[in-house]
């Protein structure tokens, strides 16, 4: 992971994308966390059970509240740049009973997914779905 202002360290992935754009859920839980985050901006948690959790960092704005139950691929947030940094992106990150996966190194068991900017981003899990 990497670190900025000395504070937060990362273990995520930084998507560009374009200021607005929605953010969607990976796959359906409930949102523990809608709400401002040092070092992540406007940020959405959402626990999927048995230990996974999906962070989205980075937005604009927030279309959840805490405690909301979401499905997958709704809009949970808007892209932005509230982290802190020079350009739109999203900040996406997996954790597995509380320890940060790289969401890219996931197996291919089952898939699971987010639209962003028209495109979709593949990512993999091994015993969430």
């Amino acid at each position: 992971g990497s670190r900025q202002m000395g504070e937060v360290t990362w273990h995520g992935v930084v998507i560009s994308a374009s200021a607005g754009s929605p953010v969607r859920a990976i796959a359906g839980g409930r949102v523990i966390l809608a709400d401002w985050l040092q070092g992540y901006g406007q940020v959405v948690v959402v626990d999927h059970g048995n230990g996974d959790m999906s962070l989205y960092g980075y937005n604009q704005s927030v279309s959840v509240r805490k405690g909301s139950r979401v499905s997958a691929g709704q809009q949970i947030a808007s892209v932005g740049n509230s982290g802190g940094q020079n350009r739109s992106a999203l900040y996406f990150e997996i954790r597995r009973k509380g320890n940060p996966k790289n969401p890219m190194g996931w197996g291919k068991e089952c898939g699971m997914y987010f639209k962003l900017s028209g495109l979709f981003f593949q990512f993999f899990c091994k015993v969430c779905c």
